[in-house]
Order: structure tokens, then sequence, then C-alpha cells
């Protein structure tokens, strides 16, 4: 889940209003109140989230370019469908960015990005506790964003992001099981560890079962 900047929370203007409603109608397609396949009316997209039909197409717009949403000619918007064959090759082009992403990382990341680490995950552990999924949700990303940076390489933060992006549905998926919610827990400390100790062989090993254990919670839920 994307979270929108301190300087743009502010009301009043055109920019602000267009992040909100960006944020608010990503995090419902995210977490699926939304249904894959459901049409959503611009007009009780308006009263759901009580703002007006410019920053709500603003914002459909911009989902639509993350293929969260289709926008179909003389019939409306749709919530994009979901299909495992998609996600299961995107989980495929995932595990080698991933991999790639800690190898580069356990070179680079720094102390503050380790502590960083460990903060977002004593709140993902507290979320889990109180079964909150949208917070899960939002940490866990958070989680793969700073290994991302952690590498230092542009290009494959853009492609990371992008995978992340057309995870998260699936991950509302995988992760509406407690045990798996659990198991992430377990996997991030790996991983973090790894960093810690600069072993990149490890820190990939850690990554590599951390998305293998999604794609087998995936299909378990789905089956």
């Amino acid at each position: 889940m994307r979270v929108i900047p301190r300087e743009v929370q502010k009301r009043g203007s055109a920019v602000s209003q267009n992040e909100q409603a960006y944020g608010l109608l990503h995090e419902r397609l995210t977490t699926l109140v939304y249904r894959p396949g459901e049409y959503l009316n611009t007009a009780v997209l308006m009263s759901d989230l009580a703002m007006g039909r410019t920053p709500i197409n603003h914002a459909l717009h911009r989902l639509g370019n993350e293929g969260l949403i289709q926008i179909i000619p003389r019939k409306g918007v749709m919530v994009s469908p979901l299909s495992i064959d998609d996600a299961l090759h995107m989980i495929d082009v995932r595990l080698v960015n991933e991999k790639l992403c800690l190898k580069l990382a356990a070179k680079n990341i720094t102390k503050a990005e380790i502590e960083q680490l460990r903060s977002i995950n004593l709140a993902y552990n507290k979320a889990v506790a109180n079964r909150a999924v949208a917070e899960v949700m939002s940490l866990d990303g958070m989680f793969h964003e700073v290994l991302a940076s952690a590498s230092r390489n542009p290009v494959l933060i853009d492609v990371l992001r992008v995978l992340h992006a057309r995870s998260q549905r699936f991950w509302a998926i995988s992760l509406s099981s407690s045990g798996h919610m659990n198991e992430v827990q377990d996997e991030h400390e790996l991983v973090v560890d790894a960093l810690e100790q600069g072993d990149a062989e490890s820190a990939q090993q850690a990554i590599s079962d951390h998305v293998l254990s999604f794609r087998n919670a995936l299909i378990n839920a789905r089956s």
C-alpha cells in the first residue's frame, strides 16, 4: 500500500485531493474491498469516499496505468481480474530480481537501514497480533521498499516497484492466512539477520525462501 507523504496530506489543494483519492482507492483495491471483476460506479465512489469527480477520475487513471483497474469503453470501470497463472509468472520474475536485490543490498545496506527494517518488523509483528491485514500489507510493502533501496541500483528499484505493485492483491489473498502471516515474520527476520552480517549468500537464500513461501501460500489459498 502506498504511503502518502505528510506534505501532501494537507487538505484543500487539488494535488492533495488527488493523492487522497488515489490512496483510498488503492487501499480498497489491494485489500480486496473492491473485488476482482467488480464494476465501479464513479457516483458511488464519490459518495463512498466523500470526494469530487475530478480527484476520483484522476485516481482511476493512475490505477488503470498500474493495472489494478480496467477502463472499458461504454461499460465503465472494472476491477482487474486476478489470474493465478499471471501471479505465478510474476513470482518467477520476482524471484530472480529479489535475489539480485539482496546480493547488492548485502554490500550496500547501512546500519540505519538495518534499524529501519527491524523497526518495520516490530510494527509488523504487532499488526499480525491485531489481525490488521491492511496494516500488515502496508508494512510488508515498506519492508521490501527498504530492501530495494538498499540495492543502490535505480533500474532494479523501478523493476521491483512495479512487481510489488502488481503483487499486492495477491498478498491480500496469501496474508489472509494467519499461518502465513507468522511465517512472514520469521522470514523477514532471517533476511535482516543475513544482511546485518553482510552474508550475501544467506540473504539470497532467505529472500528466495520468502518468495517461494508466498507462492505456496497463494496456491493453497486459491485451491
